[in-house]
């Protein structure tokens, strides 16, 4: 009989012995138990209990960048103190509690154990390792200090999710408190204006123009309300599509992001964060300029910022400093081009480029801050007058009738 095609990775958890004698437990994904036998033997370590866990509750795990931070960090670490490469794969990918992180150490290790460098084990899995941590392990295998770049690779990948994070932040919490008015203003025009509507019938007297526009808006909505939902979402969806397909529709939306109020000097700042960013680290890993920048294009996070720098690396390469390739796009601001020019001058642009990463990270930590400080009461103004609005227009009409009478 045929077996199937593929065998499924299984996790297991296990306790053994080490050389020394010592009880050790664990996790580990395999494909059968004896393939788990025999990576513990690899390890020194005799199995004395073996057993599977079970996968009918158990999540599938998603891989973030957190995580790939934290593997850099910890494979860094372990380098650094002498322990050798397999073996920590093996201890950080049995103490890693995702297992598709798990899985994704596992194949990496596999890889090289077959011989395979680090750089090119971790190249065949593109969506968590992009080019820019590939260039940066194999600079380090080259240059005979992998833990170091490794150690400078977790520090980027904080950094520049630290950042991500204030920008979500940023972007979300308008967004979500906008979204929360319009679903507070759609049920009070569809459900409570109604019952209000049915009582002023009674009154046998013309209503205010105000209520009366409330509750020709509310009879608007319970007719044509799925309709409005389906095209918001058609729009929605479609803004998604041509998002993720249409470069072009992405660097128009990216050039109007950037002059928005409030949120465009934030956006801005964090590009130039990231590039900073990015050049002081790929720079001092060794990375000549010119293949530096095409790394750092991509790392700015503004498709305009993108093909900036990628303009810059054409300049750069004809033999024009960095510093008037900067000035050139006049996206940077005067102290970024003079801090640049200093660390050309003085042969000190990791360091330079590291300084102005750090500012430009603390102006955008300030600016979330100071937007959120000033968005609250802007937010609950608007939310008082679309909920006090409703509410007044349905007891305008009452009030009238108390002064009638």
């Amino acid at each position: 009989m045929a077996q199937s095609a593929t065998v499924k990775d299984i996790p297991f958890t296990w306790e053994g012995k080490d050389r020394k004698g010592k009880t050790q437990r664990g996790k580990l994904i395999a494909k059968s138990e004896a393939e788990l036998k025999q990576q513990l033997r690899s390890q020194g370590i005799v199995a004395t209990k073996v057993r599977k866990q079970s996968t009918l509750f158990q999540k599938k795990g998603k891989i973030t960048p957190q995580d790939i931070a934290i593997f850099s960090r910890q494979l860094a670490t372990m380098l650094a103190a002498g322990i050798p490469l397999v073996q920590a794969f093996d201890i950080v990918g049995n103490g890693h509690d995702n297992p598709a992180m798990q899985k994704l150490l596992l194949a990496v290790k596999q890889d090289i154990e077959g011989g395979t460098n680090l750089a090119d084990a971790l190249a065949k899995h593109p969506l968590y390792f992009d080019d820019l941590f590939v260039n940066l392990v194999a600079a380090g295998e080259q240059a005979g200090a992998l833990e170091t770049l490794l150690d400078k690779i977790a520090t980027y990948k904080e950094k520049t999710e630290a950042l991500k994070k204030k920008i979500k932040k940023a972007l979300t919490y308008p967004a979500a408190v906008v979204v929360v008015a319009i679903v507070v203003t759609a049920i009070l025009l569809i459900f409570v204006v109604p019952q209000f509507e049915e009582l002023f019938t009674g009154f046998g007297a013309d209503l205010p123009a105000f209520t009366r526009m409330v509750i020709d808006l509310s009879q608007f909505m319970q007719a044509q309300g799925w309709i409005i939902l389906a095209a918001v979402v058609a729009a929605g969806y479609t803004f998604m599509y041509f998002k993720k397909r249409s470069r072009a529709f992405r660097q128009t939306l990216d050039r109007i992001s950037l002059k928005l109020p409030a949120i465009g000097p934030i956006l801005e700042k964090s590009a130039i964060a990231r590039y900073s960013r990015t050049l002081a680290t790929t720079f001092a890993a060794g990375v000549p300029l010119v293949e530096a920048l095409e790394s750092v294009s991509g790392a700015t996070g503004n498709i305009v910022y993108e093909d900036a720098v990628m303009r810059m690396r054409d300049e750069v390469a004809t033999g024009t400093r960095l510093q008037r390739s900067m000035e050139n796009t006049g996206l940077f601001p005067n102290m970024v081009v003079q801090m640049v020019a200093v660390g050309e001058e003085s042969g000190s642009l990791d360091e330079m480029s590291s300084k102005v990463a750090d500012f430009y990270e603390a102006e955008v930590d300030n600016a979330v801050d100071n937007l959120s400080a000033l968005l609250e009461p802007a937010i609950m103004s608007i939310l008082g007058i679309l909920v006090g609005g409703l509410v007044v227009a349905m007891y305008l009409p009452i009030f009238q009738m108390g002064q009638v009478v």
